[in-house]
């Protein structure tokens, strides 16, 4: 059937409606697109589908530069202009506030990353060992088969040639090596420097450590190689233990003034560039005092607490992860600042750890457990920063602090992803008095 599309979902996906009314999911449409569509699968109330013909293509439609985009996962909308993705986005954040938390929120224009190419720190990669050979790709867009690429648009210049370096070694180790048992190949690339690490996702067993590590130093010149040891499903990521195969084993970066050291376990924001934008907005938006207590939770390698050590009297941070936890203490030990770190369950910790005038809290995807919302509010802090990398878990969650005491200041959302729909927003809270 024929549609006109008329924006963008999160998630990827863009819309349009059915002539019965139902809304359709369409993938790779954009704004203003004319397009034939064939329904792919039908949920009752809505449908999802693919475009068969672009017969009058949207003006803000632009040529997507990657000759992967449309099979490989990693970006969505590559073929959409830079204005349109940033306004989408925008809005996206405000329909998550109004539609899942009923809270109206006046969000500004997105804070626009200051490259649209080029940005990303880190790539992973899937392996797949098989009898053809090692394959070293992303994930098929919507499909668990793997497609697997040379080169990578949102690496740096220098690397973006580093996945086809990458394979080309390890099928030659494979080769040597009957299984090397790789799940996942992550790259790290720093943006104010020159360090370069290579990790190694594998399963416990016998490694050809020094082969290894020479063959991926001279493929891509790693300053550092690792091997993560990993047990169990995939996506629970449970690491067994980490192996140096060659330099410091952990990854330099500068952020925001502060150097960083980061393992490979840990997680630190893909957007080097973008972040320090970020960091910079959360310390604005909750200007820490000399006097002030504050609270930094899911403080990761400590992205928040460097800066909010330099400026508050003190600040109480809480991470769960073992190595991370070890990344957080060296990064203090070096920029020459204290915290007092606590490691653990966060909605454990935090119900004993008194009141704060202040709260950073940046969790994961999956957002705060109500446990731990409900120590947070507990806190008392006169104000709370809320990053968040997805609108619906923010949403939700900023309906259940406004329940608690609290008033929704403002959001922002930052860019650090374009080319993909995902959005990363900075929610300010104030406690209301009485």
């Amino acid at each position: 059937m024929r549609v006109s599309i008329e924006s963008l979902a999160h998630g990827g996906d863009a819309i349009a409606r059915l002539d019965d009314g139902r809304v359709a999911f369409v993938r790779g449409g954009c704004p203003g697109d004319i397009a034939d569509i064939e329904i792919v699968a039908d949920h009752g109330n809505r449908v999802d589908a693919r475009i068969t013909s672009v017969l009058e293509p949207s003006p803000d439609r632009v040529e997507a530069p990657c000759p992967y985009f449309g099979m490989c996962g990693g970006c969505q909308w590559q073929h959409i202009s830079d204005d349109v993705q940033r306004t989408a986005k925008a809005r996206i954040v405000s329909d998550a506030f109004s539609r899942i938390a009923k809270l109206p929120v006046d969000v500004p224009p997105i804070v626009a990353a200051s490259a649209t190419y080029g940005y990303r720190n880190r790539m992973e990669f899937v392996a797949e060992e098989a009898a053809a050979g090692l394959r070293l790709g992303l994930h098929q867009l919507g499909e668990p088969s793997l497609v697997p690429i040379d080169r990578c648009l949102l690496l740096p210049d220098r690397t973006r040639d580093a996945p086809r370096a990458l394979a080309g070694a390890l099928r030659y180790l494979s080769g040597r090596h009957s299984h090397l048992g790789l799940r996942r190949v992550g790259i790290r690339i720093s943006h104010h420097g020159h360090d370069l690490q290579v990790a190694l996702w594998t399963e416990p067993g016998p490694f050809p450590r020094q082969l290894v590590a020479k063959a991926l130093a001279d493929a891509v010149g790693a300053t550092s190689v690792v091997r993560v040891l990993v047990k169990g499903p995939d996506k629970e990521r449970a690491v067994a233990g980490v192996e140096v195969l060659r330099g410091r084993g952990h990854w330099i970066e500068r952020l925001a003034g502060n150097r960083m050291s980061v393992s490979a376990p840990s997680f630190f924001q893909i957007n080097t560039a973008a972040a320090e934008i970020l960091v910079g907005s959360v310390l604005a938006a909750i200007e820490p005092q000399e006097d002030d207590r504050v609270l930094d939770l899911y403080s990761g390698v400590g992205t928040f607490t460097v800066p909010l050590a330099n400026r508050a009297a003190e600040v109480v941070a809480v991470e769960g992860s073992r190595h991370t936890l070890a990344d957080l203490r060296r990064n203090l030990e070096t920029a020459g600042v204290s915290a007092d770190i606590v490691g653990g369950d966060v909605a454990r910790e935090l119900a004993s750890l008194g009141t704060f005038d202040l709260a950073v809290v940046d969790p994961p995807r999956s957002g705060l457990h109500p446990d731990t919302l409900t120590a947070l509010a507990g806190t008392e802090a006169r104000t709370i920063a809320y990053v968040s990398c997805d609108p619906a878990t923010l949403a939700r969650d900023a309906a259940r602090l406004t329940a608690s005491g609290y008033e929704l200041m403002g959001a922002t959302p930052h860019d650090l992803f374009p080319q993909t729909y995902h959005v990363e927003s900075v929610a300010i809270f104030g406690r209301v008095d009485g």
